[in-house]
């Protein structure tokens, strides 16, 4: 599934193709998406003005000058822009059409993506409203992990892939965050002090911002708004290494289940 990175990087790839043009019309080939795609929504788009391109979590806000539409990529959805008489391949459902004759064109083979409409106010949309604050923002800090943290018994994981802490932290960042900040992914997230909450609170960005800077994470099929697939899972230091030495003490990687999720540590430096 894209992750925060992964949708930073499309954001930033598509940002300076979408802004400043009108979208002529939206060309939906089949909009039986995780939501389906409203009937009204190439008529409350049609000859709209893009004005920002902004990101939410794993959100996409397109916002125009009659409100915002909300795009999530959901397990295996990508953007990319292309010429608009480009003939659609197999699992591409809907072209954003512009004015200059290129389209934003989404491909989606499992449909759990998403494309809504949400208005003038989006930061009210049901999805929206209750988020955490983004790991990249000034508000996301070791403090602030320690205090959303007290009296939390689930494993510090869990807790960190929550989107009601903090927004964006899915299962391949989470495991290498707390790689990085020494801490063991089933320790309770109430029983870590503020000192190693604010290792990992930097970990998540250091992560994040690095992942961002060489196009994300690609392990089944995200391709960037060029076409091109992300680089970071050359860096990965523990996630799908079960078995292999750990990159700083050299024993074996470990592999758990924590929320269903594979988790991804090294036994000897997280405690």
């Amino acid at each position: 599934m894209p992750e925060l990175p992964e949708v930073e990087t499309t954001r930033r790839g598509l940002e300076p193709r979408l802004i400043g043009h009108r979208v002529r019309t939206l060309r939906l080939r089949d909009g039986r998406l995780r939501q389906p795609v409203p009937d009204t929504l190439a008529r409350q788009l049609a000859g709209a003005s893009i004005q920002a391109l902004s990101r939410r979590g794993k959100y996409l806000l397109v916002g125009t000058d009659r409100g915002s539409a909300l795009i999530h990529l959901g397990m295996s959805g990508s953007l990319r822009m292309v010429n608009a008489a480009l003939a659609p391949a197999p699992h591409e459902h809907y072209d954003w059409v512009l004015d200059n004759g290129q389209a934003m064109r989404y491909r989606d083979p499992r449909r759990f993506g998403m494309l809504l409409w949400a208005g003038r106010e989006p930061e009210t949309h049901p999805l929206l409203r209750g988020l955490g604050p983004e790991p990249l923002g000034d508000t996301f800090d070791g403090d602030y992990l320690y205090r959303a943290s007290r009296g939390r018994r689930v494993p510090v994981k869990n807790f960190l892939m929550n989107s009601h802490v903090v927004v964006g932290v899915g299962n391949i960042y989470a495991s290498e965050a707390l790689f990085h900040a020494c801490i063991h992914p089933h320790r309770p997230a109430g029983h870590i002090g503020g000192a190693r909450y604010s290792l990992l609170a930097e970990a998540v960005k250091s992560v994040f911002v690095e992942a961002i800077a060489i196009g994300g994470t690609t392990l089944r099929d995200f391709v960037n708004a060029a076409g091109d697939p992300g680089y970071f899972a050359i860096r990965l230091a523990v996630y799908g290494r079960e078995g292999e030495p750990c990159p700083r003490c050299g024993i074996p990687i470990r592999r758990s289940v924590i929320g269903q999720r594979s988790s991804y540590y090294c036994p000897r430096c997280q405690r």
